[in-house]
């Protein structure tokens, strides 16, 4: 398996179970009331599902794209060439706009 999916299964797996683990502690503390809504309402467990489920894609997404920018080349510095741009702002003119009242 090429080394570049295998990054990506292991990042997006270890990026879900960070969601996971938010989603547990978002339902065992109750935060907003969510852990009450879920087992009070009707479709509660589907809520739950998707919350679990969006929650992970989100994490899992984060993770990746968060282990692709650590990808970089240690040793280089940052910033670029350092060129200086010209700080002054744009010369502004004064134009004239002619009013007429309205009836």
């Amino acid at each position: 398996m090429p080394a570049l999916v295998r990054l990506y299964i292991r990042h997006v797996a270890i990026g879900y179970a960070l969601g996971l683990v938010f989603t547990g502690l978002l339902l065992w503390l109750d935060i907003g009331g969510l852990w009450h809504l879920i087992r009070a309402t009707e479709g509660g467990a589907i809520a739950g599902l998707m919350l679990v489920i969006f929650n992970g894609i989100v994490f899992s997404g984060v993770q990746f794209g968060y282990a692709i920018m650590r990808m970089g080349k240690s040793g280089m510095s940052g910033g670029g060439r350092r060129v200086r741009v010209n700080a002054a702002p744009p010369r502004q003119e004064q134009v004239g706009v002619r009013v007429t009242p309205t009836p």
